[in-house]
């Protein structure tokens, strides 16, 4: 006969969603604080470039195209994909592997230029 298995309940405190997205935040800005200028200004152009183009991609389909450098760290993504999100350019669309082999096929965020932006109303 088999038994089912128990998991003890969360420790009170571990699980704070709230606390996890200021953690995000925090992380995100100190990331953004420390990002060389001439690479963030050449990656918010590849993205701009691809966000006109109307088509799905990701961090890696910039640097395939030769629009953008690999950064000196991969902490530099987030900030520049949430920084050109929040300027209306790019909308996030979905998930999928990432084609950068650096990360082993893990999961990255797809985006896609938003319909105000190729259409010359935001950003």
């Amino acid at each position: 006969m088999s038994q089912q298995l128990q998991f003890s309940e969360p420790i009170q405190g571990t699980v704070n969603p709230s606390a996890g997205e200021a953690a995000k935040a925090d992380g995100m800005a100190l990331a953004q604080a420390n990002t060389p200028t001439d690479w963030a200004t050449a990656c918010a152009a590849a993205i701009e470039l691809m966000a006109r183009r109307g088509v799905e991609f990701q961090a890696a389909d910039l640097i395939a195209e030769g629009l953008v450098d690999e950064p000196d760290s991969p902490n530099r993504w987030g900030p520049a994909f949430l920084r050109s999100s929040a300027a209306g350019v790019i909308e996030a669309v979905g998930y999928a592997k990432s084609k950068r082999a650096t990360v082993h096929s893990s999961i990255c965020r797809t985006w896609r230029g938003t319909a105000d932006y190729r259409s010359g109303a935001a950003a």
